[in-house]
């Protein structure tokens, strides 16, 4: 038995593949190198903007924290006070001081609904979630189906 080994003619082979353009490897290598470099900006995108987001809460709440602690002292002398002015409009009631106290904390209440509600409007129109990295994921998403479609 007598065995040729297989010779490839590599000059044929080249002229084969340059004439019908890039070979199927070579287009998914690409294929996978775009959908990496696509992904991977992508990420870092929204990592950035993370990041952005968190330092500008972390120093938010160091301030808010310190001015919770003042304001939080000047609203319990201001009630106690309040709540005296009050009681004295009622001195010939045996009730004066819950009279005092019933009327502050029903202004208080009222004050802090009306604040509450217009901060959970003020929360919902910002949102929490990275507005520029979901524009352009939008856009990517309109892009490549626009892209699938030609093809």
């Amino acid at each position: 038995m007598n065995r040729r080994p297989f010779v490839v003619n590599r000059e044929s082979d080249t002229e084969h593949v340059g004439s019908q353009g890039p070979s199927l490897a070579t287009v998914i290598a690409e294929i996978k190198n775009e959908i990496k470099d696509f992904v991977q900006t992508r990420v870092q995108m929204f990592k950035s903007e993370l990041q952005e987001k968190t330092s500008a809460w972390k120093s938010g709440a160091m301030l808010a924290t310190g001015a919770v602690v003042l304001l939080g002292t000047a609203y319990l002398l201001l009630t106690l006070a309040l709540v005296g002015l009050v009681a004295v409009a009622f001195w010939g009631s045996v009730y004066h001081w819950f009279f005092g106290f019933l009327i502050v904390g029903l202004a208080w209440a009222l004050i802090g609904g009306m604040l509450g509600y217009f901060a959970l409007r003020e929360f919902r129109a910002q949102g929490l979630a990275p507005k520029k990295t979901l524009e352009v994921l939008k856009e990517d998403k309109v892009w490549l189906e626009s892209e699938a479609s030609q093809v």
